[in-house]
Protein backbone atom coordinates (compact mmCIF):
# COMPACT_ATOMS: atom_id res chain seq x y z
CA UNK A 1 0.00 0.00 0.00
CA UNK A 2 1.38 3.45 -0.85
CA UNK A 3 2.06 5.48 2.30
CA UNK A 4 2.84 9.16 2.84
CA UNK A 5 6.31 9.06 1.25
CA UNK A 6 5.05 7.21 -1.82
CA UNK A 7 2.04 9.52 -2.23
CA UNK A 8 4.26 12.60 -1.99
CA UNK A 9 6.49 11.05 -4.68
CA UNK A 10 3.49 10.45 -6.96
CA UNK A 11 2.35 14.05 -6.45
CA UNK A 12 5.82 15.43 -7.20
CA UNK A 13 6.10 13.32 -10.36
CA UNK A 14 2.63 14.17 -11.65
CA UNK A 15 3.34 17.87 -11.09
CA UNK A 16 6.11 17.59 -13.67
CA UNK A 17 3.97 15.73 -16.18
CA UNK A 18 0.39 17.03 -16.15
CA UNK A 19 0.42 20.58 -14.77
CA UNK A 20 -0.66 22.91 -17.59
CA UNK A 21 -2.48 20.14 -19.44
CA UNK A 22 -6.21 20.48 -20.13
CA UNK A 23 -8.74 17.66 -19.70
CA UNK A 24 -10.58 17.34 -23.03
CA UNK A 25 -12.78 14.39 -21.99
CA UNK A 26 -13.15 11.74 -19.28
CA UNK A 27 -14.07 8.07 -19.59
CA UNK A 28 -15.17 6.13 -16.51
CA UNK A 29 -15.41 2.38 -17.20
CA UNK A 30 -15.91 1.67 -13.48
CA UNK A 31 -17.76 4.46 -11.69
CA UNK A 32 -17.85 3.15 -8.10
CA UNK A 33 -14.45 4.74 -7.50
CA UNK A 34 -16.10 8.15 -7.98
CA UNK A 35 -17.79 9.07 -4.69
CA UNK A 36 -19.38 12.16 -6.21
CA UNK A 37 -22.06 12.25 -8.89
CA UNK A 38 -20.44 10.70 -11.97
CA UNK A 39 -22.04 13.04 -14.49
CA UNK A 40 -21.20 16.12 -12.40
CA UNK A 41 -17.61 14.87 -12.04
CA UNK A 42 -17.26 14.66 -15.82
CA UNK A 43 -19.11 17.91 -16.59
CA UNK A 44 -17.21 20.06 -14.07
CA UNK A 45 -13.69 18.73 -14.72
CA UNK A 46 -13.85 18.59 -18.53
CA UNK A 47 -12.04 21.53 -20.17
CA UNK A 48 -10.29 22.43 -16.91
CA UNK A 49 -6.50 22.65 -16.66
CA UNK A 50 -4.36 21.01 -13.98
CA UNK A 51 -2.85 23.74 -11.79
CA UNK A 52 -0.98 21.53 -9.32
CA UNK A 53 -0.88 18.11 -7.67
CA UNK A 54 -0.10 17.88 -3.97
CA UNK A 55 -0.74 15.52 -1.10
CA UNK A 56 -2.41 15.64 2.30
CA UNK A 57 -1.31 12.51 4.15
CA UNK A 58 -2.26 9.62 1.89
CA UNK A 59 -4.63 11.75 -0.23
CA UNK A 60 -3.64 13.24 -3.58
CA UNK A 61 -5.14 16.65 -4.36
CA UNK A 62 -5.54 17.51 -8.07
CA UNK A 63 -6.10 21.28 -8.29
CA UNK A 64 -7.97 22.42 -11.41
CA UNK A 65 -8.69 25.97 -10.36
CA UNK A 66 -12.10 26.53 -8.81
CA UNK A 67 -12.55 22.77 -8.46
CA UNK A 68 -10.26 19.95 -7.36
CA UNK A 69 -10.58 16.25 -6.95
CA UNK A 70 -9.24 14.17 -4.08
CA UNK A 71 -7.79 10.75 -4.83
CA UNK A 72 -6.94 7.99 -2.35
CA UNK A 73 -4.99 5.07 -3.82
CA UNK A 74 -5.97 2.61 -1.07
CA UNK A 75 -4.20 -0.75 -1.53
CA UNK A 76 -3.02 -0.80 -5.14
CA UNK A 77 -4.14 2.36 -6.92
CA UNK A 78 -1.69 3.83 -9.44
CA UNK A 79 -1.61 6.55 -12.07
CA UNK A 80 -0.24 5.99 -15.55
CA UNK A 81 0.43 8.48 -18.32
CA UNK A 82 -0.02 6.84 -21.72
CA UNK A 83 -0.65 7.83 -25.34
CA UNK A 84 -4.37 8.16 -25.99
CA UNK A 85 -4.02 5.56 -28.75
CA UNK A 86 -2.87 2.86 -26.29
CA UNK A 87 -5.40 0.13 -25.56
CA UNK A 88 -7.20 0.61 -22.27
CA UNK A 89 -6.20 -2.04 -19.72
CA UNK A 90 -9.02 -3.85 -17.89
CA UNK A 91 -7.79 -2.38 -14.59
CA UNK A 92 -7.77 1.23 -15.85
CA UNK A 93 -11.01 2.59 -14.43
CA UNK A 94 -10.81 6.39 -14.83
CA UNK A 95 -9.25 7.89 -17.98
CA UNK A 96 -8.59 11.61 -18.31
CA UNK A 97 -7.90 12.42 -21.97
CA UNK A 98 -5.52 15.39 -22.13
CA UNK A 99 -4.90 18.05 -24.77
CA UNK A 100 -1.53 16.65 -25.87
CA UNK A 101 -2.85 13.25 -27.06
CA UNK A 102 -1.93 11.56 -23.78
CA UNK A 103 -4.09 10.13 -21.01
CA UNK A 104 -3.87 10.24 -17.24
CA UNK A 105 -5.19 6.80 -16.34
CA UNK A 106 -6.15 5.54 -12.89
CA UNK A 107 -5.29 1.85 -12.53
CA UNK A 108 -6.57 -0.22 -9.58
CA UNK A 109 -6.67 -4.01 -9.56
CA UNK A 110 -8.76 -4.23 -6.38
CA UNK A 111 -10.97 -1.23 -7.17
CA UNK A 112 -10.62 0.11 -3.61
CA UNK A 113 -9.51 3.61 -4.65
CA UNK A 114 -11.61 6.72 -4.08
CA UNK A 115 -12.07 10.00 -5.98
CA UNK A 116 -14.08 12.93 -4.60
CA UNK A 117 -14.98 16.14 -6.44
CA UNK A 118 -14.75 19.28 -4.30
CA UNK A 119 -14.49 23.02 -4.59
CA UNK A 120 -10.85 23.90 -4.05
CA UNK A 121 -11.77 26.37 -1.32
CA UNK A 122 -13.63 23.61 0.57
CA UNK A 123 -10.86 20.98 0.64
CA UNK A 124 -9.99 21.42 4.31
CA UNK A 125 -13.68 21.16 5.23
CA UNK A 126 -14.17 17.90 3.35
CA UNK A 127 -15.11 15.18 5.89
CA UNK A 128 -12.29 12.92 4.68
CA UNK A 129 -9.69 15.69 5.14
CA UNK A 130 -11.00 17.52 8.20
CA UNK A 131 -10.84 14.40 10.38
CA UNK A 132 -7.15 13.78 9.69
CA UNK A 133 -4.49 14.25 12.34
CA UNK A 134 -1.16 16.03 11.93
CA UNK A 135 1.38 14.76 9.40
CA UNK A 136 4.69 13.31 10.69
CA UNK A 137 6.69 16.31 9.51
CA UNK A 138 4.21 18.92 10.76
CA UNK A 139 5.92 21.35 13.11
CA UNK A 140 2.86 21.22 15.38
CA UNK A 141 3.28 17.47 15.98
CA UNK A 142 4.66 17.31 19.52
CA UNK A 143 5.09 14.78 22.31
CA UNK A 144 2.23 16.45 24.21
CA UNK A 145 -0.08 16.19 21.19
CA UNK A 146 0.55 12.45 20.83
CA UNK A 147 0.45 11.75 24.57
CA UNK A 148 -2.93 13.46 24.93
CA UNK A 149 -4.30 11.37 22.02
CA UNK A 150 -3.24 7.98 23.41
CA UNK A 151 -2.71 8.13 27.18
CA UNK A 152 -6.12 6.67 28.04
CA UNK A 153 -6.32 4.12 25.26
CA UNK A 154 -6.43 0.35 25.72
CA UNK A 155 -5.47 -0.17 22.08
CA UNK A 156 -1.96 -1.30 21.06
CA UNK A 157 0.39 1.53 20.10
CA UNK A 158 0.82 -0.03 16.64
CA UNK A 159 -2.91 0.27 16.02
CA UNK A 160 -3.00 3.84 17.36
CA UNK A 161 -0.19 5.00 15.09
CA UNK A 162 -2.09 3.58 12.12
CA UNK A 163 -5.12 5.70 13.07
CA UNK A 164 -5.07 8.54 10.54
CA UNK A 165 -7.02 10.82 12.89
CA UNK A 166 -4.01 10.77 15.26
CA UNK A 167 -1.02 10.94 12.91
CA UNK A 168 -1.91 11.41 9.27
CA UNK A 169 0.18 9.46 6.77
CA UNK A 170 1.93 6.74 8.75
CA UNK A 171 1.18 3.29 7.37
CA UNK A 172 2.12 -0.27 8.23
CA UNK A 173 5.70 -0.14 6.92
CA UNK A 174 6.72 3.07 8.62
CA UNK A 175 4.96 2.35 11.93
CA UNK A 176 7.03 -0.85 12.25
CA UNK A 177 10.19 1.15 11.55
CA UNK A 178 9.28 3.96 13.96
CA UNK A 179 8.49 1.60 16.82
CA UNK A 180 11.73 -0.30 16.27
CA UNK A 181 13.74 2.93 16.25
CA UNK A 182 11.92 3.95 19.45
CA UNK A 183 12.49 0.54 21.16
CA UNK A 184 8.76 0.15 21.81
CA UNK A 185 6.89 -3.14 21.51
CA UNK A 186 4.02 -2.79 18.99
CA UNK A 187 1.58 -4.56 21.35
CA UNK A 188 2.01 -2.14 24.24
CA UNK A 189 -1.18 -0.31 25.12
CA UNK A 190 -1.39 3.39 24.39
CA UNK A 191 -1.99 4.20 28.05
CA UNK A 192 1.41 2.68 28.97
CA UNK A 193 3.40 4.91 26.60
CA UNK A 194 5.24 7.65 28.50
CA UNK A 195 5.66 11.28 27.48
CA UNK A 196 9.34 10.57 26.84
CA UNK A 197 8.44 7.64 24.59
CA UNK A 198 5.98 9.88 22.72
CA UNK A 199 8.87 12.24 22.08
CA UNK A 200 10.92 9.34 20.70
CA UNK A 201 8.03 8.28 18.44
CA UNK A 202 7.61 11.83 17.10
CA UNK A 203 11.34 12.35 16.47
CA UNK A 204 11.75 8.98 14.75
CA UNK A 205 8.59 9.50 12.67
CA UNK A 206 9.99 12.75 11.32
CA UNK A 207 13.44 11.30 10.69
CA UNK A 208 12.17 8.14 8.96
CA UNK A 209 9.53 9.88 6.83
CA UNK A 210 11.98 12.59 5.74
CA UNK A 211 14.46 9.92 4.63
CA UNK A 212 11.72 7.90 2.92
CA UNK A 213 10.56 10.98 0.98
CA UNK A 214 14.16 11.67 -0.02
CA UNK A 215 14.34 8.08 -1.32
CA UNK A 216 11.03 8.28 -3.18
CA UNK A 217 9.36 5.86 -0.76
CA UNK A 218 9.48 2.06 -0.80
CA UNK A 219 9.01 -0.20 -3.80
CA UNK A 220 7.90 -3.47 -2.23
CA UNK A 221 5.04 -5.88 -2.61
CA UNK A 222 1.97 -4.31 -4.20
CA UNK A 223 3.39 -0.80 -4.39
CA UNK A 224 5.55 -0.32 -7.43
CA UNK A 225 6.28 2.72 -9.55
CA UNK A 226 3.75 3.57 -12.22
CA UNK A 227 5.30 6.85 -13.35
CA UNK A 228 8.92 5.91 -13.96
CA UNK A 229 10.03 6.62 -10.39
CA UNK A 230 11.38 3.77 -8.28
CA UNK A 231 11.55 4.30 -4.52
CA UNK A 232 14.48 2.77 -2.68
CA UNK A 233 13.75 3.32 1.02
CA UNK A 234 13.30 -0.45 1.23
CA UNK A 235 17.11 -0.56 1.27
CA UNK A 236 17.00 1.15 4.68
CA UNK A 237 14.29 -0.96 6.35
CA UNK A 238 15.39 -2.32 9.71
CA UNK A 239 12.61 -4.76 10.64
CA UNK A 240 9.70 -4.58 8.20
CA UNK A 241 9.67 -7.71 5.97
CA UNK A 242 12.79 -8.96 7.85
CA UNK A 243 11.18 -11.94 9.62
CA UNK A 244 13.80 -14.59 10.41
CA UNK A 245 16.72 -12.22 9.86
CA UNK A 246 19.02 -10.87 12.58
CA UNK A 247 18.18 -7.60 14.28
CA UNK A 248 20.61 -4.91 13.06
CA UNK A 249 21.09 -3.75 16.67
CA UNK A 250 21.35 -6.90 18.81
CA UNK A 251 21.38 -9.83 16.32
CA UNK A 252 18.24 -11.38 17.85
CA UNK A 253 15.97 -12.98 15.24
CA UNK A 254 13.23 -10.62 14.05
CA UNK A 255 9.71 -11.93 14.55
CA UNK A 256 6.42 -11.36 12.78
CA UNK A 257 3.08 -11.13 14.55
CA UNK A 258 -0.30 -9.50 13.92
CA UNK A 259 -1.49 -6.36 15.66
CA UNK A 260 -4.85 -4.88 14.81
CA UNK A 261 -5.08 -7.33 11.91
CA UNK A 262 -1.86 -6.08 10.32
CA UNK A 263 1.36 -8.01 9.78
CA UNK A 264 3.88 -6.57 12.25
CA UNK A 265 7.66 -7.02 12.43
CA UNK A 266 9.71 -6.40 15.56
CA UNK A 267 12.76 -7.43 17.59
CA UNK A 268 11.70 -9.26 20.78
CA UNK A 269 14.81 -8.05 22.62
CA UNK A 270 15.11 -4.42 21.51
CA UNK A 271 11.32 -4.07 21.73
CA UNK A 272 10.77 -6.19 24.81
CA UNK A 273 7.23 -6.28 26.21
CA UNK A 274 6.80 -4.38 29.46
Amino acid sequence: MPEIAEVKTVAKTLNKQIVGRKIVSIDIPYDKIIKSDKNEFIKILTNRTFKSVRSIGKWLVFDLGEYSYLSHLRMEGKYFIKPTTDKIDKHEHIIFHLDNNTDLRYHDVRKFGVMILTKTSDINNNPEISKLGLEPNDSKLSQEYLYNKINRSNKPIKELLLDQTIINGLGNIYVDEVLFASSINPKRLGKTITLSECNSIINNSKKIIDKAIECGGCTIRSYTSSLGVIGHYQDYLQVHTKQGEKCPKCKTIILKTRVGGRGTYYCPKCQEEK
